[in-house]
């Protein structure tokens, strides 16, 4: 045992509760030492030469001397392979059953003894030894697989195996779920298991709480998305290629997938980054659309302590006349720390609190670990363990509850891959709706249970039902809270069938839109940790996560004000806009850090309720399109290989840029452009990309442009929507999207299609389908950069 680890977790989380997680710890290790003995001697395995091929519907099967590949194209143009048998079946990540073969492709003899499939959008190209290669309609490399190798024990039992891969020397990788050094995935090895760093974390830290095996590869021959459809504990090594490196001739980068079990296979969706995000959420879901309220600002505290410092904090806020749409209890407010209770004398009328609140415009949200205190008698623990034949929990492999180390002591956890779990865990949010929460955010969820030395988290020999498949923890670790999530969204849309549920999670897996989104997690207070944050936002959504959102001002120590200031500017842009600290880190609301802090937060909380109608508009679009809010500067111009290496400013749907200010004490920076026209929304001076300029960054304000052309709706002063139109250049037209707000139900909303163009000297809007010009008469319009 590591002394230090243990000094470390006596001190984090106090002396017996220390004790215990060194005696988890111990456990832990024992009983995967019991179950899971070492592998012994090993044999290593690659396909072998080619011996035969089966064309079938969307492709077909090539039979190697020691494997099988299937290959199949399916309807909309995602590529499907899978080794050894494995199938395009439902998973996780997948939104039901996978999607049909295209019946127009077909496997077809290739050169040199190979096969290939040739569809609309790509070319899979299977070798004689088992290397796949993906190729444009013009025959150019996309991505080459070169045979895999597999590792299985002579005395039997899963297999292990490796995939490396190339890409074309200009490739720049994305993805793979939260990553705090992002977006762009520099050369280095990416651990895929969800973890909890322990506090804090900047941007050295990896992995994090939410990995996902999803890359986003862009390079001149074209955008793919590669996902590996294994949740299995593995690692990805990437190297970044060189151009005319040696001799003169290109390096191509390079990916390495590594996975400790689990069947190989993979999808990949090819295209645009619009069609490719557009492609991977049919194949995922749709990410859910959260209620209008929760596109507003949200404040949180661990350690709010009292419904009186609630009404203090809220009343703070309408005094000064900033707008606030949500508050957020930390698990402080909870009777013991145990789940789905309230302390009855610090909040002895939540209900009445809650109602108080709502009637001021502001909801109140939820936190829920999955952890249970195991006491006889907590009403939560008594019902799990009636749940069914076996109870609730995890268990050991000799059939015992496992037992952790968590807030409230000495728990145990509800195995979310159990559907009839789920059902029973999703009714008891019945108990947090009739507290009067409006929304719940999952924490915690990795799962963690504290430990001395080792993952926080549950021995890897633990039993979990897979949905009736059955498995160890090594499988279910990393889909544990995108079940979990599965469980609470479900749950609350039973218990309010004409309500959107908000919910929002610190980990999960691919797939984890359907049920909400997710946040930061417990980012370090510091420049580092506000670069961190932008990094997260950018990296999910090219993951899918269109939702999602840093602690503003960092989760532990005190935030200088300027630092605060700049963490704010830069969430107020952010879809999920939510201050947060931990409980000995100070208060985060704006008025405690001054009056001039006080007075730009204003400024830039007034410019998110401006751009809320805005923020409804993305939503409605990443729920019918899988286009993330907030999107790298190449989305719209990948071939660019500036923007690809640009991390420091990003576009909010297509009509913004923003440039958040990342540095001590900068007041001007530099800002990469995309093509065409750009205005400074502040000073409404005109640039031409692409190309780099440099703008002022006073402390009342971040860089924000507005591309030329621009369509987008805003609130008006009257509190209605109103146009904001950005002129195009001349000779040019522009336009944009409007969806408006339906309500937080399940309305159907009407998307709104608009061109600017200039007619005889002046800006002229027309919607599509609608006929003439766009008038007061109609939705009142705003020119802007004349």
């Amino acid at each position: 045992m590591n002394g230090r680890d243990l000094v470390r977790s006596v001190k984090i989380v106090g002396s017996v509760r220390g004790l215990r997680a060194a005696r988890f710890s111990w456990r832990r290790r024992g009983a995967d030492a019991r179950a899971l003995p070492p592998r012994g001697a090993e044999r290593a395995r690659v396909p072998g030469p080619v011996v035969g091929a089966e064309p079938g519907p969307g492709g077909g099967v090539v039979r190697f001397a020691r494997s099988v590949l299937r290959v199949r194209v399916a309807v909309g143009g995602a590529v499907f392979w899978g080794w050894d048998g494995a199938e395009p079946l439902a998973s996780y990540a997948l939104a039901g059953a996978a999607p049909e073969p295209d019946p127009r492709a077909v496997l077809e003899p290739d050169t040199d003894g190979g096969w290939q499939v040739v569809s609309e959008r790509l070319t899979v190209a299977v070798s004689r030894h088992g290397a796949v290669e993906l190729r444009t309609p013009g025959g150019v490399v996309l991505r080459r697989e070169l045979p895999p190798r597999w590792w299985e024990p002579v005395s039997g039992g899963g297999a292990r195996w490796v995939q490396r891969s190339e890409v074309p020397a200009d490739a720049r990788f994305f993805g793979l779920g939260g990553r705090a050094s992002g977006p762009r995935l520099r050369d280095g090895a990416y651990e895929l298991w969800n973890t909890d760093p322990g506090g804090r974390f900047g941007p050295q830290d990896d992995p994090l709480y939410l990995t996902m095996p999803v890359q986003l590869v862009v390079s001149d021959a074209g955008t793919h998305l590669m996902f590996h459809d294994n949740s299995w504990r593995g690692r990805v090594t990437l190297r970044e290629g060189e151009e005319g490196a040696g001799s003169g001739h290109d390096r191509p980068g390079t990916c390495e997938v590594r996975m400790d079990g689990g069947p190989l296979r993979c999808w990949v969706v090819t295209g645009t980054p619009a069609r490719v995000l557009r492609g991977w959420v049919a194949l995922t879901g749709a990410p859910a659309l959260p209620p209008g309220w929760a596109l507003g600002p949200q404040h949180a505290r661990w350690g709010f302590g009292s419904e009186r410092e609630v009404r203090r904090v809220v009343a703070g806020y309408r005094e000064r006349g900033l707008p606030l749409s949500a508050l957020h209890l930390d698990i402080d407010h909870y009777d013991g720390h145990r789940v789905f209770t309230v302390d009855p004398e610090r909040f002895p009328d939540l209900p009445g609190l809650a109602q108080e609140l709502r009637e001021d415009g502001v909801r109140l949200v939820s936190i829920v670990d999955p952890a249970v205190k195991a006491e006889p008698g907590n009403a939560v623990f008594d019902a799990g363990a009636a749940v069914g034949d076996g109870g609730a929990f995890v268990r050991d492999a000799r059939g015992r509850v496992v037992r952790g180390e968590v807030w409230p002591g000495e728990c145990v956890f509800p195995d979310f891959t159990d559907p009839a779990v789920r059902e029973w865990w999703g009714g008891l949010y019945e108990e947090r709706l009739a507290r009067g929460f409006s929304g719940v955010w999952h924490d915690m969820n990795e799962p963690v249970s504290f430990a001395a030395f080792g993952d926080p988290t549950l021995p890897r020999s633990a039993r979990h039902a897979l949905e009736g498949r059955g498995g160890d923890h090594r499988e279910a670790h990393n889909v544990y809270a995108l079940a979990m999530a599965r469980a609470g969204y479900e749950g609350l849309r039973r218990l309010r069938p004409a309500e959107r549920p908000f919910l929002f999670s610190r980990s999960g897996w691919a797939g984890m839109q359907r049920y909400g989104g997710t946040w930061s997690g417990d980012v370090a207070t510091g420049w580092p940790g506000l670069r961190a944050s932008l990094a997260l936002v950018l990296g999910l959504g090219l993951c899918g996560v269109p939702y999602s959102g840093p602690d503003v001002g960092g989760f532990d120590g005190a935030p200088s004000p300027e630092l605060y200031l700049r963490w704010f500017q830069l969430g107020a842009y952010l879809p999920l806009f939510r201050t947060h600290a931990a409980i000995d880190a100070g208060r985060r609301e704006p008025w405690e850090f001054g009056p001039e802090v006080l007075e730009h937060a204003r400024a830039a909380l007034a410019e998110r309720d401006r751009l809320h109608p805005y923020f409804v508009t993305l939503s409605r679009l990443a729920g019918l399109t899988g286009a993330p809010y907030v999107r790298p500067l190449w989305w719209r111009s990948p071939g660019d290989r500036a923007l690809r290496d640009c991390e420091d400013a990003f576009l909010l749907g297509d009509a913004l840029l923003v440039a958040p200010v990342l540095e001590r004490g900068a007041d001007r920076r530099a800002v990469r452009l995309p093509r065409g026209r750009w205005y400074d929304t502040a000073t409404g001076a005109a640039y031409e990309g692409p190309g780099q300029v440099l703008l002022d960054a006073p402390l009342s304000r971040i860089p924000v442009l507005a591309r030329a052309g621009a369509v987008l709706p805003v609130r008006g002063a009257d509190g209605g929507v109103e146009l904001e139109v950005w002129a195009p250049a001349a000779g040019r037209r522009g336009g944009g999207v409007v969806v408006r707000d339906a309500g937080d139900g399940w309305e159907r909303a009407e998307v709104e299609r608009y061109t600017s163009r200039w007619v005889d000297g002046r800006v002229v809007v027309e919607r599509e389908g609608a006929g003439g010009p766009v008038g007061s008469a109609g939705c009142p319009l705003r020119v802007r950069g004349r």
